[in-house]
């Protein structure tokens, strides 16, 4: 066998150095300075993110820097803030504050938990952890209600603190709708939870087709819908016609069995798996869409359906060569998909993003007009969705339901140019996370849901505070105004003196947002002026605040993720591995391109 050195590097890239336990491989990294480099290739601690983390990073645009997030991945830290009602912050205590909701990032503690992607719902969030099992707090649906003594069999169910769901098998992504969630597991297989106690498996001879390899789940308003590796779109709807139907009777027959209902122990779900074999719709193919001038597109590839972002009737598509569609109206009465799908130029094509008046216009504020872009990134939520290109030269367009293919998108400047590559959104909030690990917040005060501090503490007429009255006074009994320009959110809340952190996942849903955030400086004591558990514990309300508008009514690697090899890396590296994977390229944050 000849020598590693003296092997193809696309050899000990793509099927040696994935297969090696990860303190061996830093071992090989000390050994030469080719080795050095070549341990430090991206796509190789992307890879073992996946399979020693469960960690994807599929809702970033992120290429690079994967070495740095690895070994941030020892030691994540969670932090939710927003709304309080319905538990949707899984907070045991929340922080003092002047002002309704927790208007500032605060950590959620989960022991012995290593969360690697967080999702929010409409009243809840969903967190994935390296394992593959996923967690569970606030309401799924919190226009229903709940008794004390009814399990977790019932949508109105809260959960205060986070629970973790008992699947079957572990999971790999997660969608959230605004009252029901959708799963895939590592055996592409596909859950949909309108409850958390009984989530039912998707069963079609439609999904047993080999061109039917799940590639992306994404719940829509109401609705949940899966993209295949062919670029196929096919759509089901737990609320209406024979599925709401079917899952109505499943549910009255487990009612008469009292173990099937649920119920919470010891910080565990008991789930009771069931399946529903129905067809979901499938979408008509997309039409055929003009040429767009990227310098790196390969003229023989087939064009197709590469991403999909779902949002209230309607499906954003994204095809692999930069084509942006909108699909609707998806009618969750009829469970029909009864719309066509509409190539959207004026969120694909450079020339006429170029003309918009962020750009083109004569004042002296104007942006330098891109030279060439290809999106690469959608998202949606509620009535709006986002679709934006990658590198220091990112493009952030953003459009709604209305949009035709004559819409001109909505353009903010201060999103431009900023590396930005990733944009959640809200009911009415909004948040972009750049290459940089900043996280940036703009839209309505939505009860704290921007992160940008107590109001009543920062600074009147700034992002996030009261506005200043005319007498010179803030107006402090009346809602914040709305953020215009993206802010960020500092994460050292309390903190005695600021500390270098860095965000690498966000999500945002409702009225709260979510953030997954690395200690640069993890040595450091930390040290808070109030910490978690110095706070005097609340009740938790679940009725509105007076701010709160009325609820919307909806019409192969040793360490592989899976059975028994499943847990092993986080139980047998420690901090001394974790440290010495600070050098080489990835190794900084900042250097993203």
């Amino acid at each position: 066998m000849p020598p590693f050195s003296d092997m193809p590097v696309e050899l000990l890239l793509d099927n040696i150095f994935p297969l090696i336990p990860t303190p061996d491989l830093l071992n090989l990294c000390c050994t030469s300075k080719f080795f050095a480099l070549l341990c430090s290739d991206d796509i190789l601690w992307k890879r073992k993110l996946r399979a020693d983390f469960n960690f994807s990073g599929e809702t970033t645009a992120r290429t690079s820097g994967w070495k740095f997030i690895y070994r941030g991945l020892s030691q994540p830290k969670a932090f939710v803030w927003g709304q309080k009602a319905n538990g949707r912050l899984g907070l045991s205590r929340f922080p003092t504050t002047n002002s309704p909701g927790v208007p500032f990032p605060t950590q959620l503690r989960i022991p012995g938990v290593r969360l690697v992607n967080l999702v929010a719902g409409g009243m809840s969030f969903h967190a994935l952890d390296s394992e593959g099992n996923i967690h569970v707090w606030g309401t799924l649906d919190g226009n229903t209600m709940a008794l004390d003594s009814d399990g977790y069999s019932e949508p109105g169910k809260s959960s205060n603190t986070p629970l973790r769901l008992d699947m079957p098998t572990a999971s790999r992504s997660i969608s959230c709708g605004r009252l029901h969630s959708s799963c895939l597991d590592h055996k592409n297989k596909i859950w949909t939870f309108v409850n958390w106690g009984r989530p039912f498996q998707l069963v079609s001879p439609l999904l047993e087709d080999p061109d039917a390899i799940p590639l992306q789940i994404e719940c829509g308003w109401t609705f949940s819908s899966l993209l295949t590796k062919a670029g196929d779109i096919l759509v089901w709807w737990p609320f209406s016609g024979r599925m709401q139907e079917n899952i109505v009777q499943k549910n009255l027959e487990m009612d008469q069995d009292g173990d099937k209902k649920a119920t919470a122990r010891e910080g565990v779900i008991p789930c009771v798996t069931w399946s529903l074999e129905l067809d979901p719709v499938r979408l008509p193919p997309i039409p055929p869409l003009p040429e767009l001038p990227h310098a790196d597109d390969e003229k023989t590839q087939k064009t197709q359906l590469i991403q999909i972002a779902a949002f209230e009737s309607h499906i954003i598509g994204l095809t692999n060569r930069g084509h942006v569609l909108k699909f609707g109206l998806i009618d969750d009465e009829t469970t029909t998909a009864r719309g066509r799908w509409e190539y959207l130029p004026q969120f694909s094509e450079v020339d006429l993003v170029r003309e918009h008046p962020t750009f083109s216009g004569d004042n002296g504020d104007r942006l330098t007009p891109p030279e060439t872009m290809q999106i690469t990134h959608i998202s949606a939520n509620f009535k709006h969705f986002i679709a934006y290109s990658t590198g220091a030269s990112s493009i952030v367009l953003m459009g709604d339901t209305n949009t035709t293919p004559n819409t001109v998108p909505e353009i903010i400047p201060a999103l431009q140019n900023k590396a930005v590559i990733s944009v959640v959104l809200g009911d009415y909030h909004n948040a972009a996370l750049t290459a940089g690990g900043k996280l940036l917040t703009w839209g309505a005060y939505s009860a704290g849901a921007l992160g940008l501090g107590d109001p009543a503490e920062l600074e009147p007429g700034t992002p996030g505070a009261y506005a200043i009255a005319r007498g010179g006074e803030p107006r402090r009994r009346r809602e914040p105004p709305a953020v215009q320009v993206p802010t960020e959110v500092r994460f050292d809340h309390g903190a005695k003196k600021p500390k270098d952190q860095f965000c690498f996942a966000a999500t945002a849903a409702g009225w709260h947002t979510g953030a997954l955030v690395i200690d640069l400086d993890p040595n450091d004591e930390e040290e808070r002026i109030e910490s978690e558990d110095d706070e005097p514990e609340l009740e938790i309300r679940d009725e509105p605040n007076q701010w709160e508008s009325p609820p919307i009514i909806p019409f192969g690697g040793v360490f592989r993720v899976g059975h028994a090899g499943r847990g092993n890396f986080g139980r047998g590296l420690r901090g001394s591995i974790f440290s010495s994977l600070g050098s080489g390229s990835g190794g900084n944050p900042t250097a993203e391109k």
